[in-house]
């Protein structure tokens, strides 16, 4: 069959630029040889999320059930009924990708596509039976998987990636987990509530290398009060895994001293590698991505890349971005592509870590003249009554203009009050224009409302 367009890959990038040249009246087609949703629906952000629910609920009921008045006796959790609902959520939503292919008529074909070149792919099935199909243009979007540490290969049960983590049939007793990414965290912060016994080996200084260093700290901090081990500073240099457990020699990266950690479980979550499809030796890569112009174009014409495939950030709402810039590029007219600028980063674990624009030490490292609007959760009314006061928000303001540069939250529902900073640096506002804004009361939003007010040393409840 001959389409206007081909997508590699069904993920957050796949489906909606698939979905969107539908819309724009174009025959389209998604070639996925797993699921509809790929890895952020199927085996990363939406099941994580659940189980983090699932952890926070079981963590509140058996640690801070008396401080809102309940009491329980006997209460307990069905393992197996935890990892089940967490499927079941990507189970249902899998389906519904499917559904939107119907509805917006986008053919949906399973198998392992291959450019083999003149707008060609070839589909090959899970029982080996291959079909070609045509298109005038093809957009690749396969993603990535989970990278393996060299001296741990990944062999399913003792040591594993996300994907296996997601789907333990056995509660680990102790559990190390290397990388302190957003993965790490997050499966950290979901084990410790049920009780394993963790420990985040990162050989990076600090938890979340990549957020604000006060971010950082408090985290960490956060993790220490719930008996999280850290061993910060620290290389993996030697490991030994077995059916019974793992064995790693760690050594500390400033002084050279070398200690040893045993675990029933390592997990492995120090980054991504590129999922790339058949063909791709045609294609020009960069460090193993694929490498695209400002129209996503590739090297070949008429070929087009998106999402985590054409690197950082591996994100799947920067992914999906991507595709809807890219497909409107092809059929839009007078649309110009957009490159990925501004984004916020989110972290699910408790308390919630979300960011977007520079770090303080990244303004300082460009020797931007800033100020600094910090307010605590612990100061705000709302806080104090749901009983989530851990947290802050801060905010990385230029000081000639006012402008917003970054802001960082840690604390309850920081994941949903970033969205507010982001569409005041899109929009070019000052802070200013956000501390005359009304925030109602009584909300968490008013932290950064206060915030705004600390960078001139106006903020009222502090």
């Amino acid at each position: 069959m001959s389409y206007d367009l081909i997508v590699i890959g069904g993920g957050p990038a796949g489906y909606v630029g698939a979905i969107r040249a539908a819309q724009l009246g174009k025959k389209v087609a998604v070639v996925e040889m797993d699921r509809a949703g790929g890895t952020c629906l199927n085996w990363g952000c939406i099941p994580t999320k659940a189980l983090l629910k699932n952890a926070e609920l079981y963590h509140t009921l058996t640690h801070r059930a008396d401080e809102f008045g309940i009491k329980i006796e006997g209460l307990s959790y069905d393992w197996e009924k935890v990892i089940s609902r967490s499927r079941g959520v990507s189970d249902k939503l899998a389906g519904g990708i499917e559904f939107l292919f119907k509805k917006n008529k986008v053919d949906y074909i399973r198998g392992k596509g291959s450019i083999v070149g003149n707008g060609t792919i070839e589909v090959e099935d899970s029982e080996g039976k291959k079909q070609t199909v045509t298109a005038r243009h093809i957009l690749v979007a396969t993603g990535c998987k989970s990278r393996e540490l060299p001296p741990l290969p990944f062999n399913g049960t003792t040591v594993i990636g996300s994907k296996e983590a997601l789907t333990l049939k056995k509660q680990p007793k102790e559990i190390v987990i290397i990388g302190a990414g957003a993965i790490g965290v997050e499966f950290a912060y979901f084990f410790n509530a049920y009780g394993t016994k963790v420990t985040i080996v990162e050989m990076l200084d600090q938890l979340l290398p990549v957020e604000d260093t006060d971010v950082s700290k408090a985290l960490g901090r956060s993790f220490k009060k719930h008996k999280i081990g850290l061993k910060l500073g620290h290389k993996t240099v030697e490991a030994k895994a077995d059916e019974n457990g793992v064995e790693l020699t760690l050594e500390n990266v400033k002084n050279g001293k070398q200690t040893t950690l045993k675990a029933d479980v390592a997990l492995v979550a120090i980054g991504v590698q590129p999922v790339l499809p058949g063909g791709a030796d045609k294609l020009e890569l960069d460090r193993g991505y694929i490498k695209v112009n400002d129209r996503y174009e590739t090297s070949i014409k008429n070929v087009y890349a998106v999402g985590d495939i054409i690197g950082p950030p591996w994100l799947a709402h920067t992914a999906s971005y991507e595709a809807i810039q890219c497909v409107e590029g092809l059929y839009k007219e007078g649309h110009t592509p957009k490159r990925v600028g501004l984004f916020p980063g989110c972290t699910y674990c408790h308390p919630q870590v979300a960011s977007i624009g520079l770090t303080e030490r990244a303004a300082k490292e460009k020797g931007i003249a800033y100020k600094v609007g910090q307010f605590p959760f612990q100061a705000m009314g709302k806080a104090q009554a749901v009983g989530e006061t851990e947290g802050f928000v801060k905010l990385i303001v230029g000081e000639e203009h006012g402008e917003i540069l970054g802001a960082h939250i840690i604390g309850e529902n920081a994941t949903e009050l970033i969205a507010e900073i982001g569409l005041g640096m899109e929009l070019e506002v000052t802070v200013d224009e956000i501390e005359s804004t009304i925030h109602a009361h009584p909300t968490l939003a008013e932290a950064i409302h206060e915030a705004t007010s600390d960078v001139h040393n106006m903020a009222i409840h502090i």
